[in-house]
Parts: C-alpha cells; sequence; structure tokens
C-alpha cells in the first residue's frame, strides 16, 4: 500500500488517442450470469492522462486511479505494456 492509500490499477486497450495529453482506454471484465451461469464480457472506457503523447490506437496499457484532473479524467497512465 503506497502512503496516499490504496490505488486500484487495470489493465486496457487504448482505442482513441485524438485528444492532447488524453487516451481514451478500453477495459474488459468477466462477469458470470446470475442464471445461465455462462460468462458475459462487459467493458468499461476510461479518459486517461498521458502527460507525453506516448500511447497509440492498440496498445496494451496499465492505468492507475488518481486524483481528479478534469471532469471526466481520473486515471494516469502507469505503464505502456506492448
Amino acid at each position: 500500500m503506497s502512503e496516499r492509500g490504496h490505488r486500484r490499477t487495470q489493465i486496457g486497450v487504448v482505442v482513441s488517442d485524438k485528444m492532447d495529453k488524453t487516451v481514451v482506454v478500453k477495459v474488459d471484465r468477466l462477469i458470470k450470469h446470475s442464471v445461465y451461469n455462462k460468462y458475459i464480457k462487459r467493458s468499461a472506457t476510461y479518459k486517461v492522462h498521458d502527460e507525453n503523447n506516448s500511447c497509440k490506437v492498440g496498445d496494451h496499457v496499465q492505468i492507475i486511479e488518481c486524483r481528479p484532473l478534469s471532469k471526466d479524467k481520473r486515471w494516469n497512465l502507469k505503464q505502456i505494456s506492448e
């Protein structure tokens, strides 16, 4: 645990890099259906702060939760996996 408390991390894929210092990351997760016991894919998109504009569309990235940086941005880029 860091000195600022527990910050969530997630892994996703960059789907848009058209903004300045911001990328949109799609994070997929699997949930189990309560009746049919099948796994269903759910996804969420997050706006992520990318200070150096280093991400491109299709990159696999790890993101970390941070303080609100703008109206929609609450995540920072931690590292680029691929």
